[in-house]
């Protein structure tokens, strides 16, 4: 039965611009017909992804340079810089029963997902066959023959990282590197109705004289605050199946993913913004069968407190729902569930979010407990550290 680990959080982001439109705006969504201020998926999983694989010190990288890459890594090694370019043009060309396509700039019409270390392994090869790409390179034919072992290439670029792993790859001209990605990550919105504001700003001459007026520069930029609903899922038989059986490497994967998590922003405008907040609310749940996800929690938008705030009433809203999608399908498939907040803990030993399963002090305590529950069935109090 297929196995997922549920995470979500409530988290207030002030004055900031995560997410930008092709305008410059934040951008936004319209659901329970109120806007809401958005951070897509792709923007805060590229954050999540990079923190993930510094942790394991296992990187990987999403480009269209690698012809370029190639090239660098040999003109490093004396080769000279046409020869060089050449090389790595030849290695997208043995891509494939046509190749991947290339610009005028020598960058790949499409973004290749390989590990860091498929740089070096490709210089590699194009040193073995240097004397064929330097026949080749002088070839007056019209067409430009393939040097380069295809099978070798290919070998290289199908291999795969734990990111990899994790959150999936697809390139249509090499059908065997495709993985799908155990990870899935929602576009975060805002709790409550929320609308981009605009900020008119200067930057002013510093050696302008005393007696000289004005600025040096003067522009307009939207920016946005809110309380955000923020939703992942894992499937744990998916991870098992793209690390081959490698329950270590998964749980260590596992347990960088939640970190990350809980603990990444993206990094937008954050020099003139700092938005630097944490989760309000943590709740991850380990679930069979199928995930559950809360946004429906705040179809209707949430309304702020007497005190005027969002995230109190937005945390209350979780646990509400919580009840509900519990009265709903029970708790048969839900192996185990906990939550971590910054509110005070009430009084006579009554939690503020019972419904959100056993309270911790911490997101380590948090994500220590849900990974021991998922990969040591047998001892879920064990006390080894789940995190890389």
């Amino acid at each position: 039965m297929p196995l997922f680990l549920d995470l979500h959080a409530v988290q207030s982001v002030p004055v900031a611009n995560l997410n930008r439109d092709d305008l410059g705006s934040p951008k936004s969504v319209r659901y329970g017909n109120a806007n809401r201020i958005r951070v897509s998926s792709q923007s805060w999983k590229r954050v999540i992804r990079h923190g993930v694989e510094e942790d394991l010190g296992e990187r990987a990288r999403r480009s269209r340079l690698v012809p370029r890459k190639v090239a660098e890594a040999l003109t490093g090694e004396g080769w000279p810089a046409d020869l060089a370019d050449f090389a790595g043009r030849q290695v997208v060309a043995a891509v494939g029963k046509k190749g991947i396509g290339l610009d005028d700039a020598g960058r790949t019409n499409v973004l290749l997902y390989v590990p860091e270390a498929a740089i070096g392994e490709l210089a590699a090869i194009c040193t073995e066959h240097r004397a064929e790409l330097e026949k080749a390179a002088a070839s007056k034919a019209k067409k430009t023959p393939l040097v380069l072992p295809s099978e070798k290439v290919e070998e290289i670029l199908n291999r795969r990282t734990a990111s990899i792993s994790l959150f999936g790859r697809m390139l249509a001209e090499l059908p065997d590197s495709k993985v799908d990605g155990a990870a899935q990550v929602a576009h975060a919105l805002t709790t409550h109705a929320s609308e981009p504001q605009r900020d008119y700003f200067t930057a002013v001459d510093d050696w302008l004289g005393d007696s000289e007026t004005g600025s040096g520069h003067l522009s307009t930029a939207e920016f946005s605050a809110g309380v955000f609903y923020r939703y992942a899922t894992i499937n744990i038989d998916d991870l098992n199946n793209n690390l081959a059986g490698d329950t270590k490497t998964a749980r260590e994967v596992v347990a960088a993913f939640a970190d990350h998590f809980l603990m990444s922003l993206p990094q937008a405008k954050r020099t003139s913004s700092a938005p630097h907040t944490l989760p309000d609310l943590a709740y991850l749940a380990v679930r069979e069968r199928r995930p559950v996800s809360f946004a429906a929690a705040f179809e209707t938008p949430v309304r702020a407190d007497q005190d005027g705030g969002f995230s109190s009433p937005s945390r209350t809203a979780m646990d509400a729902y919580a009840h509900d999608i519990t009265r709903l399908i029970g708790t048969r498939r839900l192996r185990t569930h906990g939550h971590s907040t910054v509110s005070a803990r009430a009084d006579a030993g009554q939690d503020d979010y019972a419904h959100l399963g056993q309270r911790h002090d911490s997101f380590e305590n948090l994500i220590n407990t849900a990974v021991n529950n998922l990969f040591d069935s047998s001892d879920s109090t064990s006390s080894e550290a789940a995190r890389p």
